[in-house]
């Protein structure tokens, strides 16, 4: 605790005399103007939506990173598991299917297949909220940026941003009738075609885009299995279509459409063994930690469709802005797993009843409509506020039927559940300007949860069975009260460096643990949970822009924190939603930004996260150990980074070569909330390289692209079970090669 404290301590010190070098350097040149600056020779400038209204980045007192879609779409980062390597402070949970992913911000995230919890990390597409974290696990079409917003973010986003938020802002039509085709192939036979066309519909009125995706990959596991072939991999198809009406100067409407299907066969394979009857039920396979093996008869099998309507409405008069955001979603979700690590039901009474094969089908049917309103007002005023109301009504329907194959015999059990969320809200914050150096910001949201619930099994057996509880029916229903808010300060060191302190108060709605082996001590509702989280933040840009720096310090306390504890349910193991007690985060971040001449951009990003549970609530007849404070919490490694260097070399032909790098690098990561020795992650870094030959007058682009080129294996994530442990395989598991093709016309 000592050498973290030191650590910590030294990282602020750092940030505290990087702000004043910069403060320094920016004042070098207070005559210059933004226009005098060469911005070819300068870092972009990034304008986001934090503060949902428009503005620059380095101006918004929030931690924020942003990520290019662009960019994204070339390095083969198309998902939000993918693009986690970019952003050190987040981390991704891989899980067997969609609806059990998490996104974690500073170490912070909720792990529960239960649909009556929410997710602690938001995701917000063109404006809308998606309720459920496997909404937004698929690929991501036509994206302008993405931005991370690190921190309880609740006052402006919503109750179920407590530790932060995704921003997907996806691409408007354009008036100039242009489209695009790009085409990639990799290793493993991955393949991937984007096209899209944009334009006038009517010229300054209506402009319309579509664009298509269709994507395929094998996977990167080997089924032993007799004709078992490829896991692990993926087959999709999707289309957004967007509609951007300006009828009048002061009304712009846009309409979206969007639907993404999606067939996957993620598969965990054997890690490690701690029984020797494990090893003789996966022969041929070995267990180890690069194993890329299974001996699966009924491998898994994941089914996704994901569709939505929105309408954005935005009506400017006299300096304000009205919008409104009107959205439907559907999510449709079927998966076919086993949570036999054998995986064989032949072998399975040849060897011992001791890992019986089982097969388990989920279905989810999830629907949600939400309207939001929001009224901002003119700038440049001594009050500047924005304010609103949201509601949204989610429905959640899905069936879990579990088939057990002991070798003697077959038994089964079934259970039909079900959701319902009702969330109100009214927020606003509001920015006063003492003068042009001096703000204050200040805010708040008050929230009213609705949630009820339906729950019945059915079973072959009267009596507990290996993973199976007996027939059980039950209800419930809460609602809640909740408050969440933000208040700071801001000051200018100097026209291009500005600092913020700031406290937040985070809310996440009550839950409910609902789920196939739900027991009568998962019908009492969760309390919500609630954080307090201060930061201090500079943000600074020199040498005319050629240089940007941002700095954030932060320390964050949950209380009632929502998370996953091990129990036993009829001889198998599982993991329970409960108030598992008192958490923390604390840290440093910071993000570096450089263009030295026109042809070189140069970034880096590090965050050091100490994310440790404080005081743990051990729940009754617990399966588990209880003594955990002071241990930190799951995928939280305490440093991460993220480097990239791009150089644009101009030909005399008017072709441009472009060298790319990036390297990112983790510290060893605990996978497990109780502290499995075995479900460790030692520190690994990956690079990735390529190179480009474009025509930006004709418009086309072509690229080698090397991923994992020092050949690095490593997991997502280690689960541990009695006699064994399995992990997630990435998909640059291993080194491979790509190439990829672009045409704009």
């Amino acid at each position: 605790m000592k050498s973290n404290k030191k650590i910590f301590g030294a990282l602020t010190t750092g940030a505290f005399l990087v702000a004043t070098a910069y403060a320094s350097a920016a004042e070098t040149d207070p005559g210059a103007s933004v226009k005098d600056r060469d911005d070819s020779a300068a870092v972009p400038s990034v304008t986001v939506s934090a503060t949902r209204r428009n503005a620059s980045l380095q101006s918004v007192p929030v931690a924020v990173s942003v990520l290019d879609g662009d960019a994204l779409n070339n390095a083969n980062r198309t998902s939000i598991d993918t693009i986690v390597q970019e952003v050190p402070s987040v981390t991704f949970r891989q899980q067997g299917g969609n609806k059990d992913t998490t996104i974690f911000v500073r170490g912070i995230g909720t792990i529960s297949t239960s649909p009556g919890v929410e997710p602690t990390v938001s995701t917000v597409v063109d404006g809308v909220v998606y309720a459920r974290p496997g909404q937004a696990t698929l690929d991501l079409l036509d994206i302008e940026h993405i931005e991370i917003l690190r921190g309880p973010q609740g006052t402006l986003f919503g109750k179920n941003a407590s530790s932060g938020v995704l921003n997907v802002v996806g691409r408007k039509s354009s008036q100039a009738t242009s489209g695009f085709v790009d085409a990639s192939w990799y290793e493993g036979n991955e393949k991937r075609v984007r096209a899209g066309v944009s334009g006038a519909i009517q010229p300054g009125v209506v402009a319309a885009s579509v664009t298509g995706l269709y994507a395929d990959y094998d996977g990167n596991i080997d089924n032993v299995h007799a004709g078992g072939g490829k896991l692990n991999g993926f087959d999709r198809k999707g289309v957004r279509a967007r509609v951007d009406i300006t009828p009048t100067r002061d009304l712009d409407i846009a309409l979206i459409a969007d639907y993404l299907r999606s067939n996957s066969s993620p598969t965990f394979t054997a890690y490690k063994s701690t029984a020797a009857v494990f090893n003789a039920g996966i022969a041929p396979v070995v267990a180890g930690t690069e194993n890329r093996q299974v001996n699966a008869d009924i491998p898994s099998d994941i089914h996704d469709r994901n569709k939505g309507l929105s309408a954005q409405v935005d009506y400017r008069f006299n300096g304000y802005t009205l919008t409104s955001i009107t959205a439907v979603r559907d999510w449709d979700n079927t998966q076919y797993t086993s949570t036999s690590a054998i995986g064989n039901a032949a072998e399975v009474a040849r060897i011992t009843p001791a890992f019986p094969a089982t097969r388990d089908i989920g279905t989810v049917e999830f629907s949600q409509a939400s309207q939001e309103l929001r009224l901002a007002s003119p700038k440049d005023q001594f009050v500047e506020y924005v304010a609103g109301a949201y509601y949204l009504h989610g429905k959640d329907r899905e069936t879990y039927q579990r088939i057990v194959n002991n070798g003697a015999a077959t038994n089964s059990g079934r259970a039909d559940y079900g959701v319902k969320n009702d969330s109100y809200s009214l927020f606003g914050e509001s920015t006063l300007n003492f003068s042009p150096v001096w703000r204050a910001i200040a805010g708040a949201r008050w929230t009213r949860d609705d949630l009820s619930y339906d729950h019945i099994r059915t079973s072959t057996q009267t009596v507990a069975f290996p993973g199976v509880q007996p027939a059980v029916q039950n209800a419930g229903s809460t609602s809640e009260d909740g408050y969440s808010g933000r208040v700071g300060l801001q000051y200018d060191l100097a026209r291009d460096v500005n600092t913020y302190a700031t406290y937040s108060r985070g809310y996440k709605g009550p839950a409910y643990n609902v789920f196939f082996n739900m027991l009568s001590r998962d019908t009492l509702a969760l309390k919500p949970e609630t954080s307090d989280s201060f930061e201090l933040g500079l943000k600074a840009s020199a040498f005319d822009r050629k240089l940007t720096a941002n700095v954030a310090v932060f320390s964050t306390k949950y209380a009632n924190y929502q998370a996953n504890f091990y129990d036993t349910v009829a001889g198998a193991v599982v993991t329970r939603l409960i108030n598992a007690g008192d958490v923390s985060t604390k840290g440093v971040e910071l993000d570096i930004n450089a263009r030295p001449t026109r042809a070189l951009t140069l970034s880096a990003s590090l965050a050091y996260t100490d994310a440790t549970i404080d005081s743990f609530n051990c729940p009754p007849a617990a399966a588990a150990s209880c003594n955990l404070n002071g241990k930190p919490l799951p995928f939280s490694p305490k440093w991460k980074s993220f480097t990239r260097a791009n150089y644009a070399l101009p030909l005399e032909s008017g072709l441009i070569v472009d060298l790319s790098a990036d390297y990112s690098w983790q510290a060893k990561t605990q996978f497990d909330l109780f502290q499995s020795p075995d479900a460790i992650q030692g520190a690994y870094g990956v690079v990735n390289a390529g190179i480009a030959l474009s025509s930006p007058v004709s418009g086309w682009r072509i690229a080698l692209v090397g991923k994992n080129l020092a050949n690095k294996s490593y997991a997502t994530n280690l689960v541990t079970s009695t006699g064994y442990v399995t992990r997630a395989v990435p998909r640059d598991d291993e080194r491979y090669f790509g190439i990829t093709a672009r045409k704009e016309f």
